[in-house]
């Protein structure tokens, strides 16, 4: 190739290379300025969104869901059954710290402790230990959660709930005034100490077949509801049964068809074993049920109370699941055997009085009638009638005609009742209280 040759080709490139840069500098122009060309119909704009840039530095045509596309913009997800919350801490392990408050108050001359978690559920399964200000530690050794601490004097205190693996504790610790006497007032936490029947032995705790004495019954009782006159009716005399999670499913219904103008419900009991507070499971359904059929209502609560203090529970107890639901008829103490192993059952009739008045004193206090529910021999040899508040007498006897010569408001005069819409025996009663 001659020199003439050569500089034509030296041009030629130069001006390619000139072009291809021109065009460059062109394209990134347009794109710094947002003047790129809008997308031809039916071409694929998922990868590069189209945007306009107005004069008033708005930009039209971007992409507004592209952050649903950032796979590290949301949080990620706790799997369905996971135990840990969003609120727990978590240690050097990444294990799950869950936050803990302690709850104390007193009844009498006791403090009661109760250790739960962020949502207010008793923690269960630890030995938890707290310590009572120039009192002393005590432990929970049952794991339940619960501690009661009793014998301690009247006076304020300051209970700390000692470190736990796994657990935060509260920093500071939480005042307690120990009362010196029972006030009968219904105790605020009295939730906090009730059980249901999942958590016992029920067979242990729930005496099913509680007998009166041989002395109370014989052959003459009637085993139906009875046959009164229309006039004796009128006179507000009464028929009704009484109902527990032992009678069943209750077709309120029939039972309202049959004649029966009113039920005393159980709403629970005290174990006789372990003097838990369990609500009866049938409680809530008997109670709606007995209402929407127009049968009016009251409750009787199963002691196991060996002290007024217990009997203030018991009675707290029944108020709170009673709650702002309105009822007819008395709040009865069912004080009777558990069977002969009832941690009760060796109560002398001083004690058994104390515990009823405390029981009904509590129910009074809390605007409700309360009364007393026994059988003639336990009148006679277990209970101190005389000594009791006025109260409300249910007696158990069964026979045509009661041999107690006290006086009594009902009258519970057979266990081995029988009332359509109830399957099984079932308690019967007439009331002479007078409530229309």
């Amino acid at each position: 190739m001659d020199s003439k040759g050569k500089k034509i080709g030296i041009l030629f490139v130069l001006c390619s290379l000139l072009a291809v840069m021109t065009a460059v500098v062109l394209v990134n122009y347009n794109k710094l300025m947002g003047k790129n060309p809008p997308p031809a119909a039916g071409s694929n704009t998922d990868s590069v969104s189209y945007q306009v840039v107005e004069a008033d530095g708005r930009v039209h045509g971007a992409d507004l869901s592209a952050f649903m596309k950032d796979s590290d913009f949301f949080d990620a997800e706790v799997p369905n059954g996971s135990n840990q919350s969003t609120y727990d801490e978590v240690d050097e392990n990444g294990e799950s710290v869950r936050s803990l408050t302690v709850l104390a108050s007193s009844v009498e001359r006791d403090i009661r402790v109760k250790i739960v978690d962020d949502k207010g559920d008793v923690v269960s399964g630890e030995k938890f230990a707290v310590a009572v200000e120039d009192t002393g530690v005590y432990v929970d050794d049952d794991k339940d959660g619960v501690i009661l601490i009793s014998d301690i004097k009247p006076g304020e205190y300051k209970v700390s709930l000692n470190e736990q693996p796994g657990f935060k504790v509260p920093a500071s610790p939480v005042n307690v005034r120990v009362k010196s006497i029972v006030s009968y007032t219904v105790i605020d936490d009295i939730d906090l100490f009730v059980h249901e029947e999942s958590e016992v032995d029920i067979l242990k705790e729930d005496t099913k077949d509680k007998k009166i004495d041989s002395e109370d019954e014989d052959d003459s009782q009637h085993t139906a509801l009875l046959d009164m006159e229309k006039d004796e009716r009128e006179n507000a005399v009464k028929l009704g049964i009484d109902v527990s999670k032992w009678n069943g499913e209750i077709d309120w219904e029939i039972v309202k068809a049959e004649g029966v103008d009113f039920a005393i419900i159980r709403c629970g009991y005290r174990g006789s074993s372990s003097g838990w507070l369990i609500e009866d499971p049938y409680f809530y359904k008997n109670l709606t049920g007995a209402k929407k059929a127009g049968v009016k209502v009251g409750l009787y609560f199963f002691t196991q109370a060996i002290n007024p203090v217990e009997a203030v529970e018991e009675a707290s107890m029944v108020v709170s699941l009673l709650g702002d639901t309105e009822i007819d008829y008395p709040v009865y103490i069912d004080i009777e055997g558990a069977g002969g192993n009832g941690r009760a059952d060796n109560l002398n009739a001083a004690a058994r009085t104390a515990i009823a008045n405390a029981f009904c004193r509590t129910i009074r206090n809390a605007g409700l009638d309360a009364g007393v529910y026994s059988s003639r021999y336990w009148y006679y040899n277990n209970l101190l009638v005389d000594e009791m508040d006025s109260l409300k007498i249910w007696l158990a006897e069964y026979r045509d005609t009661p041999l107690y010569t006290g006086r009594y408001d009902m009258w519970q005069y057979t266990s081995s009742g029988s009332v359509a819409g109830i399957e099984g025996r079932v308690d019967l009663n007439v009331s002479y209280l007078g409530i229309e």
